[in-house]
């Protein structure tokens, strides 16, 4: 049975089943073209018989053959013979019709009761004589005509009597047409199989190439450099498993390639990174210098005059301002290039929301910007470093303030759980981003603003892949933008009782279900039952 789940098995099946079919249905047409050519020739047998028994009567009896058809007490005369038997004639030893169906050429009874014959020759329209060789010299006595009409046939019968040769003439109709359609019924029928088994098959083919289409096709999208493409691998047969192969071997190579661009972005992040620190520390050192000469400034040479002092602080706080600026500019490149190490730990997702919010609410109010928090219930904790994640909502919260700044509007922060994640959606009422530039936002170096160095969103999504986390922006000009974050929660589902628990690297149930261990990571590593009042330490003992 396994050879018949495969694809030559299928199709060999389907082969034979479709030659035994064919062969059956041409098998039955055959035999019933066979039954009809039989039933038609006992027909027209049984004619010529009757028309030979008609003219045999006409010649040894006294009755005419016309008033015998019309007895009613007449045993073989029936109306398919009439149909079929055009006329009967009996010709005498002196070529006169003795006897006829047709009365026009029938004998007549003149004014004396003498009897008038009609000559065989002085009739038209007779039809061709069938096997008229074995007429010999006599066949010149009949009339044939040329022009009669091809659906009849004649039959001449010699018959002694004691008065010499006569001749009994039977007409019949041969249905030469359909004739002509009965020879050709077999190859009309033959024709109509073949058509019949050329579609079926057409449509086999198709149906069981058609995988082998849609694999030349998926792997011409990837020569093209679309490594997404996959294929149907649902059959069972050959080629689902090839289908199949062909879409591990296709995500494989997709992994492949983002382990290539995962490191060619490490290296060069790691050059870029060298390079920085090196220039950062160039830089720096006389940022430092300035600063601290400012300061110095300040205190030692600020002018007496209440009018130039307050100019003097001015242009001083400006310069530090300046030199604050380019010295943040430096820590956003070092942020980006440098690698992270991340600590994670379990943390709660409002406090800090709530945390990165101080840094915008004064800002906020001064602009005209509300700002609600919505938490939805049983959100558990997520899995991050503390202040990794202030620097992503503190770069989500500023651009999005920034946005709103000249025309006030609302600041939205919506934390809900999704799965095993927790959820995040950021949303502002600004002038949105357009079309054109939301897939570059998270490209380094990429900023639509004067003064900014393109490195915060580049940074938010490098602290979000290190988060093992997801983000993704929607945004319409003119209305709005919307940042969706998701980030990993420490709560997992247990797999033996739907249940949740803490840390993803333990077995938490018995086989029985009924103890559930419930693990938060902390420095002593303990491990409370939730069933049993007991508390073990995890380094001593194998938790379920």
């Amino acid at each position: 049975m396994d050879f018949l789940n495969t694809f030559r098995g299928r199709l060999l099946l389907i082969l034979a089943l479709l030659l035994v079919a064919t062969l059956g249905v041409q098998y039955y047409l055959n035999l019933v073209t066979q039954r009809d050519n039989e039933r038609l020739r006992s027909e027209q047998t049984r004619a010529l018989v009757t028309g030979i028994a008609l003219g045999s009567n006409g010649i040894t009896s006294r009755e005419y053959m016309s008033d015998f058809v019309r007895r009613e007490d007449q045993p073989f005369f029936d109306e398919t013979l009439k149909a079929r038997i055009k006329d009967v004639m009996v010709v005498d030893e002196q070529w006169r019709i003795a006897d006829s169906l047709e009365e026009a050429i029938a004998p007549r009874f003149d004014e004396a009761e003498n009897a008038v014959y009609t000559d065989l020759s002085s009739i038209s329209g007779l039809p061709r004589l069938m096997e008229a060789d074995r007429l010999g010299p006599d066949i010149k006595n009949f009339p044939v005509d040329p022009a009669a009409s091809p659906e009849l046939e004649a039959h001449a019968i010699p018959i002694e009597t004691s008065k010499g040769r006569w001749y009994v003439v039977v007409i019949l109709k041969n249905d030469k047409d359909k004739a002509a359609w009965r020879a050709a019924q077999p190859l009309v029928y033959t024709l109509g199989v073949l058509l019949v088994s050329s579609l079926i098959t057409f449509l086999l083919v198709f149906r069981f190439t058609r995988p082998i289409a849609d694999l030349t096709s998926a792997a011409r999208h990837i020569a093209a450099g679309d490594l997404s493409v996959r294929v149907d691998g649902s059959k069972t047969n050959e080629l689902g498993r090839l289908a199949l192969n062909f879409n591990e071997m296709t995500a494989e190579l997709e992994k492949k390639r983002e382990l290539e661009t995962q490191l060619q972005q490490a290296e060069k992040s790691a050059v870029v990174g060298r390079l920085g620190s090196a220039i950062a520390h160039e830089i720096r050192n006389p940022l430092n210098y300035i600063n601290l000469t400012l300061d110095h400034l300040r205190k030692k040479f600020a002018p007496e005059d209440e009018e130039k002092r307050a100019t003097f602080e001015k242009l001083t706080s400006q310069l530090k301002d300046e030199v604050a600026r380019i010295n943040s500019q430096i820590s956003d490149f070092l942020n980006y290039s440098r690698p992270a190490n991340a600590e994670l730990r379990p943390i709660s997702a409002r406090e800090t929301i709530e945390e990165s919010l101080r840094i915008v609410e004064a800002q906020a109010a001064e602009s005209n910007i509300t700002i609600a928090i919505v938490e939805h219930e049983d959100v558990p904790q997520i899995l991050g470093d503390p202040e990794f994640l202030r620097s992503v909502f503190n770069n989500l919260f500023i651009n999005a303030i920034q946005a709103m700044e000249a025309t006030g509007g609302h600041l939205g922060i919506k934390i809900s759980p999704d799965g095993d994640m927790v959820r995040f959606e950021i949303t502002d009422t600004g002038g949105g981003i357009p079309s054109e530039n939301l897939s570059k936002i998270f490209e380094p170096y990429f900023s639509t603003k004067e003064t900014g160095t393109g490195l915060g969103l580049a940074i938010v999504q490098k602290i979000v892949d290190i988060h093992n986390g997801t983000i993704s922006v929607e945004s319409t000009a003119g209305t709005g933008t919307t940042f969706v974050l998701k980030l990993q929660s420490v709560k997992r589902i247990c797999p033996a009782c739907n249940r949740y628990y803490t840390d993803e690297n333990l077995t938490f149930c018995r086989d029985d279900g009924t103890v559930l261990i419930d693990h938060v990571p902390s420095e002593n590593q303990t491990v409370r039952s939730l069933s049993v009042k007991t508390t073990t330490n995890f380094d001593d003992q194998t938790a379920g």
